[in-house]
C-alpha cells in the first residue's frame, strides 16, 4: 500500500526519483514496471504498478466503444497510458505529453493512494489541499452513503 505525500524533483530530462521507501515494494510487486496516465478529473498524473494497471485495462476493455462517455474514458486513459520502468537508480522518465497535462516543472508531489500514486505540480497540490480542506470545513457538500459511517 502506498501512502504519504513526498516532495520530489523533476530533472531536466523529465525524470523523477522514486523515494527510497517505495523502491523495494515496487521491485517486488512489478519488477519496477509501471504505467503512467492522466487523471481525467484533476490536473495530475496517475502512476500504477503494472499489475494494478492491467486490472484497470480489463475494466476499460469491457466498456463500449459505441457509448460516447465510455469511449471518451478509453481514449483518454489508454491514449495517455505510458509504460515506465524504474532504472537502477530508482528514476522514472515521464513523457512530455504527460508532463504537459499536469503542468509539471521542477518541484513535484508524489502522493500515495493505496494501489497507485498521484503526481502533482507542488503548487497545484498545495492549492488542491487547501480547497479540499475549505470544502470539508464548510460542510456544504453532503456525505456519500459510504462516508456516513466512516470514522477515524
Amino acid at each position: 500500500m502506498f501512502r504519504g505525500a513526498n516532495a520530489i524533483n523533476l530533472d531536466s530530462k523529465g525524470r523523477l526519483a522514486m523515494p527510497t521507501r517505495y523502491r523495494e515494494t515496487l521491485m517486488q510487486r512489478c519488477q519496477g514496471q509501471l504505467v503512467c496516465t492522466i487523471d481525467i478529473k484533476d490536473p495530475c498524473l496517475l502512476l500504477y504498478p503494472l499489475p494494478a494497471w492491467e486490472a484497470i485495462e480489463l475494466k476499460l476493455q469491457q466498456l463500449s466503444s459505441m457509448h460516447p462517455a465510455e469511449r471518451r474514458m478509453q481514449r483518454l486513459l489508454l491514449g495517455y497510458a505510458t509504460e515506465v520502468e524504474m532504472d537502477k537508480n530508482g528514476r522514472l522518465l515521464l513523457s512530455a505529453p504527460l508532463r504537459q497535462h499536469a503542468n509539471l516543472d521542477k518541484k513535484l508531489m508524489l502522493v500515495g493512494q493505496l494501489n497507485k500514486f498521484e503526481i502533482w505540480d507542488e503548487q497545484t497540490w498545495a492549492d488542491q489541499v487547501e480547497a479540499d480542506k475549505e470544502l470539508e470545513l464548510s460542510g456544504t457538500e453532503p456525505f456519500s452513503e459510504r462516508l456516513q459511517d466512516f470514522s477515524l
